[in-house]
């Protein structure tokens, strides 16, 4: 059975890890998520292939910076036994890993930042996670009206 491409925003402080940092890298595995939904998103819903909207948090402004794309099938998430790691989690063991992550490839950077703003002026964007007040979630699922949407306001 074929699936269909979903599409997602995972959030990134650019003093963690920027878009910049992305093209730079050309791939990364994205390491370091410890809540359990944005985790199932990984492990259970993304798929090779899918797009990611890549957003800029905890910066000025706020908002999507381009785009990524799903590269790998999820994976056990190596800080998790990293004694050294801030990711690091004493309840986790290899033969049973709590966290995972999937790899992220570079597709583009925007020429301007989507705002946080913007994307809550959107009226076809009200329903989208990352405008609903109180979603903190790193990770969340874009729909498809939703992601076209989007692209069009590049």
């Amino acid at each position: 059975m074929l699936s269909r491409m979903q599409y997602w925003l995972m959030k990134s402080e650019p003093s963690s890890y920027s878009i910049d940092d992305l093209k730079r890298d050309g791939v990364t595995p994205w390491d370091g998520v410890r809540n359990y939904q944005a985790r199932n998103y990984m492990r259970d819903d993304m798929r090779v292939g899918d797009v990611v909207f890549f957003y800029a948090s905890n910066t000025d402004p706020v908002g999507i910076v381009g785009l990524g794309r799903v590269e790998s099938e999820p994976y056990p998430d190596a800080t998790q036994f990293d004694t050294k790691s801030i990711y690091f989690d004493p309840k986790a063991t290899k033969e049973n890993p709590r966290w995972c992550l999937v790899d992220i490839t570079f597709v583009e950077k925007f020429p301007r930042c989507i705002t946080l703003a913007e994307l809550k002026e959107e009226p076809a964007l009200k329903n989208m996670p990352v405008v609903q007040k109180g979603n903190r979630l790193s990770i969340s699922p874009v729909g498809e009206k939703e992601a076209r949407r989007v692209l069009g306001m590049v």
